[in-house]
């Protein structure tokens, strides 16, 4: 079956494309090394564990060498006290070597998970300092994929691939170094075989490589097409949507079965034929053997001696060949592992469309006073938002932001928080170019209420003190009466201290807005962005919360943005954009009488509020 690649999938239509970047080599040195430095500040663990590993990789070549000495020695000279010595001898090391193999694992899964601890902490770190630009084009499903089932990869390759092919790779060499040492002509066969078993290991290496990164891109696309579908199940289930989503996700998830049967058929016949390539060793080595004993030399005892050698010679063949199938399944996981590790460094290594300037300083206690100085914005390069804007702002006066749909009011907000710098022009706050000033110093002296506001899963207090981590339960509270609030929020189930469940998924519309007021009220900033902060509130809370925010901006510079005209009555200067441009400002009565774009606004607004 022929799967073709297409754009990546969403639940309104199914696409597969993989967007992760040309394919790389299945293990990939440079990979391994970066993996390697995660190892560091464990490195007494992982030295413990390659001492350990080496040890038992020798132990398990000791153990058949003394099962075919016994044979060839107390054995064939009836010597029982010689097979006890034998026997007890095997014994320990049975004993040394499985007390070494319960250590092994248990360092190899500590390092593994300390490893993995560290990649998915340096995976959150970096990606809390991705601009909102990095969020915008990346889908959240991608996101989780990287830190949880890749990162799981990634432990598979440190604690199980490395040290497991390590044992078995000291376990050949050492079974090598014995057949050579013990018959040299039977050696010959084993290398004989080498370029057959290299050849088929560099075949497979390319399919498997190929089969193994499309089963974690198509994983990767199963899972954001499962972050989507929960995320919006409520459109789903509004527009009956149920069945055509879920056949949209049973053929993803049909694809994905596909893509690692693919991968099972190519392994299924890999692994047979390295077995039948030992099995063929064997059957050379019988008739080899067979012949030297039999007429390679005349003398009983030469050709005792190849009979040893042939015992010998059989059991450590065993410990060659044995590990043949378990490298190719380790190889195989190694494959995901660097594909994986492909993944997560692609997260690591992704830049950020902006950062802070080196020379950037800590902005002092602003004023207030906000600039826009010819400022040009564009997400893309080939759709500007936002084209020579201009205005200023005093300390203390409260702007207003209208137009339609896309004339680029969030961008405004945007650019004034510091979430994108602009394309051209300065944004400046008490003069200072934000540019060059430190993100951090700024946002704290910023608050934002947003129409779609986020709550973190945990109480109404929790959430609420986000603005102010240090806050006491007294200073919340107090927030809550100063907007007027407090009854709304001790009404709730229990409180202050009600659950808001999963994004907030437990509160209405009107009591999440409610709690993310009291959450800007807290954090006392200076500057503050209300972004259609009262769309979701009923027509009576909006009247409450109306009276409680002439209290929160007095003496801060504040910026509305609403399509509710009604909000914006008061503030002390509107600006009217369209396509990016400020096309009318001044106040509310001042731009009603030029009769313009705003006055045809606010005569829209009145007619659609009086319609039952």
């Amino acid at each position: 079956m022929k799967i073709n690649q297409a754009p990546l999938p969403t639940l309104t239509q199914v696409r597969q494309e993989d967007d992760d970047g040309p394919e790389q080599r299945p293990l990939d040195l440079r990979l391994i090394g970066r993996l390697w430095k995660f190892t560091r500040p464990y490195a007494a663990k992982r030295n413990w564990l390659f001492f350990l590993t080496s040890i038992r990789g020798l132990l398990l070549n000791a153990l058949p060498w003394v099962l075919a000495s016994v044979i060839n020695g107390p054995i064939q000279r009836k010597d029982m006290p010689g097979v006890l010595r034998g026997a007890l001898l095997f014994g320990l090391l049975a004993v040394v070597l499985q007390s070494l193999f319960v250590y092994r694992m248990r360092l190899a899964q500590q390092l593994g998970e300390s490893v993995v601890h560290d990649l998915r902490n340096a995976i959150f770190q970096h990606l809390q300092r991705m601009p909102m630009g990095y969020f915008g084009r990346t889908r959240l499903g991608r996101i989780i994929s990287r830190i949880t089932s890749d990162a799981e990869q990634v432990r598979v390759g440190v604690q199980d691939v490395l040290y497991m092919s390590m044992v078995q790779g000291v376990q050949m060499l050492g079974a090598a170094g014995l057949m050579l040492y013990f018959d040299w002509r039977l050696f010959l066969v084993l290398l004989a075989l080498a370029p057959i078993l290299w050849a088929i290991n560099r075949e497979f290496r390319r399919r498997l490589s190929k089969a193994y990164r499309t089963i974690q891109e198509s994983f990767s696309r199963v899972t954001s097409t499962l972050a989507e579908s929960v995320t919006g199940i409520r459109v789903t289930q509004g527009f009956v949507r149920e069945d055509v989503n879920a056949e949209m996700f049973g053929g993803l998830v049909a694809a994905h079965g596909e893509y690692n049967m693919m991968a099972v058929r190519t392994t299924g016949f890999f692994q047979p034929l390295l077995e039948f390539n030992s099995q063929v060793f064997f059957g050379a080595l019988l008739a080899l053997a067979g012949y030297l004993i039999l007429y390679g030399h005349s003398g009983a005892a030469t050709q005792q001696e190849h009979a040893k050698a042939l015992v010998q010679f059989f059991f450590q063949a065993g410990l060659f060949f044995g590990p043949v199938q378990g490298l190719g399944q380790l190889y195989n996981q190694a494959l995901m592992s660097m594909a994986g590790a492909e993944r997560v460094f692609q997260v690591l290594d992704s830049q950020p469309d902006w950062v802070d300037d080196p020379a950037a300083t800590d902005i002092p206690p602003v004023e207030g006073r906000v600039e826009f100085r010819e400022v040009t914005f564009a997400y893309t390069s080939d759709r500007p938002v936002l084209d020579e804007v201009s205005f200023r702002v005093t300390p203390g006066q409260t702007v207003a932001l209208v137009g339609h749909t896309g004339s680029g009011k969030t961008t405004v907000v945007n650019l004034i928080s510091k979430f994108y710098l602009p394309t051209a022009g300065q944004v400046l706050i008490d003069g200072r170019d934000i540019a060059k000033v430190t993100t951090a110093s700024l946002h704290r002296q910023m608050g934002i209420v947003l129409q779609t506001n986020f709550l973190f899963s945990g109480t109404v207090m929790d959430n609420i003190r986000v603005g102010k981590i240090e806050a006491s339960e007294q200073e919340i509270v107090e927030a809550a009466r100063r907007l007027d609030v407090l009854d709304l929020l001790e009404s709730l189930p229990d409180g202050f201290h009600t659950q808001v469940g999963e994004g907030g998924r437990a509160m209405s519309l009107g009591q999440r807005q409610v709690i993310c007021f009291c959450r800007a009220m807290l954090a006392n900033p200076r500057i503050l962005i209300l972004d259609e902060a009262t769309s979701s509130v009923d027509t009576m809370t909006e009247a409450r919360i109306q009276k409680a925010l002439t209290v929160l901006l007095k003496g801060r510079t504040s910026f509305v943005v609403a399509h509710r005209l009604s909000t914006i009555r008061q503030a002390d200067q509107i600006l009217v954009l369209d396509h990016g441009q400020i096309m009318e400002r001044g106040r509310h009565k001042e731009l009603l009488a030029t009769g313009g774009i705003y006055a045809h606004l606010y005569r829209r607004f009145i007619r659609a509020s009086r319609k039952p």
